[in-house]
């Protein structure tokens, strides 16, 4: 970073008091849910103790450390397995198991209802193969707890799987080779050495992973799984209480700032260090041909659970009845999908350099602390930012009216809560770290003697913006606009709140086809999400394996 020397006083001050304005809106959703408790609701809070307040906390708990425990399980093992062993395909698995994060957890649900639900093809053929009844036979119920926990595990582990892979890839190879010297089988060395050195990645992972379990609103809402998110949902519109549904939301962001503040401070404790920097890497194992088999079919398994058989689900039923649903309404919702989305990417982008150039002019408390708080909102569910932004643009909208009534007898009516504004408010607010982490990254690059050499031509902070680093940043830039993008076009929560009257996106048509149990006029705009989904995911896999050669 630059010392506040290498930048004349003038030009740091005003890029500093343009960044704070912005970064106090963005941290206003978040202060506003959290003070909600300062006026309680109690008879509201009373119906839902003695209703659904215990299946709230229950489940989103169990949903959470069950999402939690399974991604750990299977994050882990498939980073070890892809890391430690030389078998067939593992230099495309090394990618292809990233892919199913390009899977919106609410569509993976909709595709197993419909593939293993009473009328689905599985329990049709058991039926047929048997001659069986209803009642005759058990099979587990998809739309349940223990099913919301599995789907998410299997678009989330990638989480895992991407972090424990690198960790285990920065090990040294000499650690392996003491540990056989010691006498410690490969089982053994995994359990007692690979493990905990990787821990800290791990947990950020498994952390990553339940902040999203937690965040969850179409799988649960669809499945009939009661959590705060959809408590959230139906205390607002279904008992019209908006004060209520923020402290909802203030218990449900406790509940994350605490999981967010128990995963830094267990990583905080854990440091592993090599002598030297320079080390080399751990080289595959080369297994029996029946364990690579094993090895192959594993990851295969995986893939074809989180994407493939989803994918050919969505593809099955587009090519059964969805392409009666590209139409003029479809290319209605794309557009206003993409185009929304993409105004987001470059609103959230020229935020993210609003700060993240400002803190490299001068990196002071008084600009540090806005934007670490307004970069805090990928965190937080989106049902709680939606609360957040609409409590006090509804206040502002409704003061003004009021206001020009009385002075003018002029009705304003909403102009904030009720538009896109308050949508692209809340975009913003859950999507400014994911832009902000590629552009520090960028801009960390760029060594500070070509700022300095800047300021000695005469440039001042935003002509060297414009002149120097943004033409370095070009591949920083390009990745934080994808990804936001994309992130924009899958969010649901926020977006069913926060929409205007008759504006609906892909996200919001895919739920409400498949509320109304229409899975198959839902595939079209499910797929259209997936297909831009996977664009980010191809992104990145690259940047790992750049990173690795």
């Amino acid at each position: 970073m630059l010392s506040a020397s290498h930048v004349t006083a003038g030009p740091a001050r005003i890029w500093r008091l343009a960044s704070l304005g912005p970064a106090l809106m963005l941290a206003l959703p978040v202060v506003v849910v959290m003070l909600s408790v300062l006026q309680p609701q109690w008879q509201v809070w009373q119906h839902l103790a003695q209703t659904v307040l215990w299946d709230y906390i229950s489940n989103s708990l169990l949903l959470a450390f069950g999402v939690g425990l399974g991604t750990l399980i299977l994050g882990t093992s498939l980073a070890w397995i892809c890391h430690h062993y030389e078998f067939p395909g593992r230099s495309a698995f090394e990618w292809l198991l990233l892919l199913p994060m390009a899977m919106p957890a609410y569509i993976i649900a909709y595709c197993y209802t419909g593939l293993l639900d009473f009328a689905g093809p599985v329990q049709t053929a058991v039926r047929e193969q048997t001659g069986w009844a209803y009642g005759d036979y058990y099979f587990p119920e998809v739309r349940s707890l223990g099913g919301a926990i599995l789907m998410l595990t299997l678009v989330l582990y990638p989480y895992v799987f991407m972090l424990a892979r690198n960790a285990f890839r920065d090990q040294a190879q000499s650690l392996l080779e003491v540990s056989r010297a010691a006498g410690l089988s490969p089982t053994g060395y995994f359990i007692k050495v690979a493990v905990p050195m990787a821990r800290p990645a791990i947990l950020t992972g498994v952390a990553l992973a339940m902040m999203e379990a937690f965040a969850d609103f179409g799988t649960v809402e669809y499945f009939g799984v009661n959590t705060f998110t959809t408590g959230i949902f139906r205390t607002w519109f279904g008992l019209g209480n908006a004060q209520a549904a923020a402290q909802l939301s203030a218990l449900l962001t406790t509940f994350v700032l605490l999981l967010l503040l128990l995963e830094r401070g267990s990583r905080s404790k854990i440091k592993y260090y090599y002598q030297g920097h320079k080390h080399h890497s751990q080289n595959p194992q080369r297994p029996s041909a029946l364990v690579s088999v094993v090895l192959l079919c594993c990851c295969l398994l995986v893939l074809a659970a989180g994407f493939l058989i989803p994918l050919l689900m969505l593809i099955n039923w587009v090519w059964g009845t969805g392409l009666a649903q590209f139409n003029g309404q479809f290319l209605s919702l794309m557009w206003n999908s993409f185009s929304l989305a993409l105004v987001a990417a470059f609103l959230v982008l020229v935020l993210a350099l609003l700060f993240a150039y400002g803190r490299r002019l001068r990196d002071d408390p008084l600009i540090r602390m806005p934007v670490t708080l307004a970069s805090m909102g990928y965190a937080v569910p989106g049902t709680v930012i939606a609360v957040g932004v609409m409590l006090p643009l509804a206040w502002f909208d409704k003061s003004l009216d009021a206001l020009m009534q009385a002075w003018f007898g002029i009705s304003t009516g909403l102009m904030f809560s009720g538009t896109l504004f308050a949508l692209l408010l809340a975009y913003a607010v859950r999507f400014l770290a994911v832009s902000l982490n590629q552009v520090e990254a960028g801009l960390e690059r760029i060594k500070p003697s070509m700022d300095q050499a800047a300021q000695s031509l005469g440039f001042g902070p935003l002509k060297s913006l414009q002149r120097i680093h943004l033409p370095i940043m070009k591949a920083s830039l390009l990745s934080a606009v994808l990804l936001v993008f994309v992130d924009v076009l899958k969010e649901l929560p926020a977006t069913l709140i926060l929409r205007p009257f008759n504006f609906n996106t892909l996200a919001v048509r895919t739920y409400e086809l498949a509320s109304d149990e229409r899975l198959s006029d839902a595939a079209l705009p499910a797929l259209s999400i997936l297909v831009v989904g996977i664009l980010p995911v191809i992104i990145l896999a690259r940047a790992m394996n750049r990173e690795s050669r």
